[in-house]
């Protein structure tokens, strides 16, 4: 067999070429996803020394309600409600003054409507708690007349309120013609149980 020989210059070549030859690049593992935030709802509302942690998942078209109060002299048990729809809101409050508190939970239904309900409990006396009954808007002549749902609630200057927009006769439901409808309510209370009733109605 005949043996090649490279000339020394040759020989430098190709190592020189050997040695600058980029490095080959390395596999990277595929970014981690951002986690999506939860979108169940929380929170810890305190007022008067009693506490409320309202807690639901918002998982879903009906979701379980969760409500666990500390503070109560007699019943701190947990309270597990469905609500139609998701809790968008919650606040607590001393709406007919006499030292013991109130929670009131606010929940949005799914659709077009966004019909609004409530959820809502009072610390009998500190001791323990005890719901409060809103009757519908449906069952009231003046409150009911262009009602068709995108409602809130809110605590205002010792009052609950209900907002919505009044539709007109033909009106779609994502286009109201008419004013907003406030009904302010006051807690009493009932034969068997707290009530919220209707003090005033206004129109703007």
């Amino acid at each position: 067999m005949k043996t090649i020989t490279l000339s020394p210059i040759v020989c430098a070549l190709l190592l020189s070429a050997c040695a600058s030859k980029p490095p080959q690049p390395q596999s990277q593992a595929a970014p981690k996803q951002a986690t999506a935030p939860p979108s169940g709802f929380e929170r810890t509302l305190e007022l008067q020394g009693i506490r409320f942690q309202v807690s639901c998942s918002n998982s879903s078209s009906t979701n379980k309600l969760v409500i666990t109060p500390a503070g109560l002299e007699i019943d701190n048990s947990p309270i597990t409600r469905d609500v139609d729809g998701t809790v968008t809101g919650a606040e607590i409050a001393d709406l007919n003054v006499d030292g013991s508190p109130e929670i009131y939970i606010y929940a949005t239904s799914a659709g077009s409507g966004s019909y609004a309900s409530l959820v809502a409990y009072s610390a009998n006396k500190r001791k323990s708690l005890s719901e409060i009954f809103l009757p519908p808007v449906a069952e009231n002549p003046k409150a009911r007349v262009g009602y068709m749902g995108h409602d809130d609630f809110a605590v205002v200057e010792g009052t609950l309120v209900q907002r919505f927009p009044i539709y007109g006769k033909g009106d779609t439901n994502a286009k109201p013609s008419g004013k907003t409808r406030q009904v302010q309510y006051k807690l009493k209370q009932g034969e068997a149980s707290w009530v919220l009733k209707v003090d005033r109605i206004v129109e703007f």
